[in-house]
Formats: C-alpha cells, structure tokens, sequence
C-alpha cells in the first residue's frame, strides 16, 4: 500500500521549484514541478507506477477493458515505462515531432485499430501536449478511455480533455504537493 501523502510529500522536495518559468503555454508562473526531478527516481517512480496500475484499474472497472498505454516523448516515456510494468499492458511511445528518417511514425510500438487506450502524462497545465498525443493516438484508429497525469496544476486541463471527450485523472494535484501559488 503507497502511503500518497509520504509520497506527495517527497515528490514536492524533488520537483517543485521556485521563481519565474515560461511554461509550456507561453504562461509565467512563480514556479515550476520538473518531471525530471521525479521520473528519474526509481523509489519515486516505482510507487508512481503502482498507482498509475491502480488507477487503471479503476478505469477497466468503470469503462471497460484497455488493450495499451501510451506516453509521450520525453517526459512521459519513464511513466509509462513504469505503468506498463506493473499493468502488464504493453506501451506506446507518441513523438513530439514525425521523424524524417527510417520508419518516420510518430507513434512507435504496436497498435491495432479499434484498440482501447490509457495515456500517461507528467505534468498537465492546459491539456495541450496530452490533447495533441490523443488526436495522433486517434488518427492512428485507438479509442483514448482515459488521460491520467501525474501531476495537475489545475490550470485547465480537466475541462480541455473532458471537453475532447475524453476521461481525465490525476494521481495529485498542485495543493496534494503543497503548491499554493
């Protein structure tokens, strides 16, 4: 069993940093959660990942079976990694950007169409990197049950996604880590 609250507690120590960050909105803030300073943590991760296979649980319990996972370059990679592991569900990997070489896809890793899919994101403001990974995800012929992100600032997000049809979760919130602005 994660203790949330220990864990919320830790991520905050290695991620939230303080002073002026252009997000990737165009937005200012008074400050920045880096992915990086907890995605790189296997003790911080491990757990992300067991509650990244609870939550997608919960949603094959409401909505109903899921084929993949899938995250996005480059934050998005080791979340999903770790989920995938602990789900069993095999993953897939959506590029920021078409490669100009070799297979040039945007998504790597196997999908069939009409499979059902979770994305994994890190950190969401607006929903606007998840939102574009769901409309490759859907081009591609998946059906996107859920986006669950790591983190929500709670600057949008929920509604974007919702709003595109889409089930948002998130395992914290910017308040969970003691973020008041």
């Amino acid at each position: 069993m994660i203790d949330r609250e220990r864990l919320a507690k830790r991520m905050a120590e290695v991620c939230v940093l303080r002073g002026t960050f252009t997000l990737r909105s165009g937005r200012t803030s008074s400050y920045y959660l880096d992915k990086y300073r907890f995605s790189t943590r296997p003790e911080v991760l491990r757990d992300l990942g067991t509650l990244f296979g609870e939550r997608i649980g919960e949603i094959v319990r409401v909505t109903g079976p899921v084929s993949r996972l899938a995250g996005a370059e480059l934050g998005g990679i080791p979340l999903v990694t770790a989920a995938s592991l602990e789900t069993g569900l095999p993953c897939l990997f959506v590029r920021n950007q078409k490669k100009d070489y070799g297979t040039a896809k945007r998504l790597e890793g196997e999908l069939r169409p009409g499979e059902r899919v979770v994305f994994v994101e890190d950190v969401a403001t607006t929903g606007g990197q998840a939102l574009e990974a769901v409309d490759v995800l859907r081009e591609a012929g998946a059906e996107v049950a859920a986006v669950i992100c790591t983190i929500d600032r709670q600057e949008g997000a929920r509604e974007n996604v919702e709003r595109a049809g889409v089930r948002f979760e998130s395992l914290f919130t910017k308040r969970d880590l003691g973020v008041d602005e």
